[in-house]
This record gives structure tokens, C-alpha cells and sequence, in this order.
């Protein structure tokens, strides 16, 4: 996928001449990734999976106009998990671009054994409780001890599976069923994993 790949930027010109070969640098420096290729080059074939798939329409001079909104999830359940939102004509070519976006929104997140319970200290859950919210939608989530499973609504425990976490449990307030913001206030807490404090 990325031998015809062209850059168009810095940062992909160093990935495709092999001159930066690790995500966690670009990120440590808080680069932004505009190539989707740079995420392919770096990690590889990821698993995708389609969170929500949305009817909208618009109204125009010339009357409404349909389109889908679709959110996809994708991660290496190895600690790299990314989440995008597109729309187009049709299903199919909105997935493709929400899943370029979220190869572009590409986040990394710390795993450990955070849970008193266990302290195998094995990368199986968090490493300490996070919080995350978006619009009305908070969630926390806590370190479980292993052996546990993720215990959260489907949103939630499709991108902690992707993100490689098997162990965690959640708390959820707010609109739930607003997948998008849901999608995003778990990734928001799952960033919390790399603060220190």
C-alpha cells in the first residue's frame, strides 16, 4: 500500500526514506501526522472495526441532500489506536475516508497492571484510573485485575480491545448513545494513561 506512496510532507519524505522509523517519536514531539501512509508505513496492517453508521442530511437551495456519517476504530492491540469520522455519498467510500482519518489521529497509550488486586504487573490493563469526556459523555475507567474482561458498553470495550487492553472496568455518565462522542471521550481518557499526573 505504501510502495506507490508519494509524500507530500517533511515528515513523510524522513518515514519513506526510512530516516524516522518510530510512531512514539512523532508523537513524543507532538507532530501531526496530515499522511495516512506514515501510519501504514510505521505500523502496518491494523484491525479496523465500523463504530456507527449514520444517516444526515443538509438543506440546500436546490433541496436536501443525503449523505452517511460513519465512525470507525482502528488499533494493533499493541498500545496504538486511532478515531475517525467522514462522511460520503455512500457507506462504503465514507468508511474508507473515516479510517485514513483515523490513521491520521493515530494516538499511543500506556498499558501496565495498575490493579491492587493482581500487581502481575503484565501489560494487560491501565496503569491508573483515567477520566474522559466529550460533550455530554464522561467516562472513567479503572484498572482490573486480570482475568476480569472488559467491563463497558459496546463503544467503549470495542476500542480498549483494540488498544490491547483485556482487563478495565468503566463508569459512564451522560449520552451514551451519541457513539461519536462516546468514541471520543474514551480516547480521551485512554490519553490520560501517558500523563504523569
Amino acid at each position: 500500500m505504501t510502495e506507490n506512496w508519494i509524500p507530500k510532507t517533511e515528515l513523510g519524505e524522513k518515514v519513506k526514506a526510512g530516516e524516522v522509523e518510530d510512531l512514539e517519536r512523532i508523537l513524543q514531539l507532538n507532530k501531526p501526522i496530515m499522511e495516512y501512509q506514515i501510519t501504514d508505513k510505521l505500523l502496518g496492517k491494523m484491525q479496523e472495526e465500523v463504530l456507527d453508521v449514520t444517516r444526515v442530511s443538509r438543506t440546500t437551495d436546490s433541496g436536501r441532500k443525503l449523505s452517511y456519517r460513519v465512525t470507525t476504530v482502528i488499533g494493533d492491540k499493541k498500545g496504538h489506536i486511532g478515531i475517525g469520522t467522514s462522511k460520503g455519498k455512500n457507506v462504503p467510500l465514507a468508511i474508507e475516508k473515516s479510517i485514513k482519518t483515523a490513521k491520521k489521529n493515530i494516538k499511543s497509550i500506556r498499558r501496565g497492571c495498575g490493579s491492587w488486586e493482581c500487581g502481575c504487573g503484565e501489560e494487560h490493563s491501565i496503569q491508573k484510573e483515567v477520566k474522559g469526556k466529550t460533550g455530554s459523555v464522561e467516562i472513567k475507567i479503572k484498572p482490573a485485575p486480570r482475568g476480569t474482561g472488559i467491563v463497558a458498553g459496546e463503544t467503549a470495550k470495542k476500542i480498549l480491545q483494540l488498544a490491547g487492553v483485556k482487563d478495565a472496568w468503566t463508569k459512564t455518565r451522560g449520552k451514551t448513545s451519541t457513539t461519536k462522542n462516546f468514541a471520543e471521550a474514551t480516547l480521551k481518557a485512554l490519553e490520560g494513561t501517558r500523563k504523569t499526573r
